[in-house]
């Protein structure tokens, strides 16, 4: 999906979210502690979120983070996703990208590919939801923290965890990193 495309389908859900809640775009910015000219661009396809802002529009909005991936005028009755058509959230700012590899997030799994860029540092945002997750790294160096553990992770090494204790990740590496992530039940 093109980034264009990709920042449209982001804010159209970001609409289709905000209306369907009876707010207005300065309620809603008021709500997530965000401006209402970011949410109003976002919403225009204009603007490219970052991480943390899309992170306090999910949860002011209550609903998982990859609510965004989501196409809101799709219907989500296939099994196959091609390379091509992954929903995919690139948050520029960050420079993390995220490609579903399941079909949608109504079902039990959720699958993801991410590519995270050298530095990137996700102490200040951590994860807690029910169930469990799996991270396998294809290429690069991944450091999980969860809870009060740290774990050292390289190509091909895979990490699975109680996804109810506080988890995030870190690129201490001088190249990107990248992971397949399955969730279950789907929490992004």
């Amino acid at each position: 999906m093109l980034e264009a495309e990709a920042l449209a389908q982001v804010g159209a859900m970001l609409r289709k979210l905000r209306r369907q809640r009876g707010m207005t775009v300065e309620a809603l910015a008021a709500a997530a502690g965000l401006s209402a000219g970011l949410i109003s661009q976002v919403e225009r396809g204009i603007g490219n979120p970052s991480f943390t802002s899309l992170l306090k529009l999910s949860a002011t909005l209550g609903v998982p983070l990859g609510t965004f991936l989501s196409d809101p005028d799709s219907p989500a009755d296939h099994r196959v996703v091609r390379k091509h058509e992954r929903k995919r959230l690139e948050l520029a700012d960050d420079g993390l990208v995220y490609e579903l590899l399941t079909p949608d997030l109504q079902r039990d799994l959720q699958v993801l590919h991410t590519r995270m860029p050298p530095g990137f540092d996700g102490a200040g945002q951590p994860f807690r939801h029910p169930g469990e997750e799996c991270q396998h790294v294809l290429s690069g160096q991944l450091e999980m923290f969860i809870g009060d553990d740290r774990y050292e992770l390289s190509e091909g090494d895979s990490i699975t965890y109680d996804s109810d204790l506080p988890h995030w990740y870190r690129n201490p590496g001088t190249g990107w990193t990248e992971f397949i992530g399955a969730v279950t039940p789907p929490s992004f």
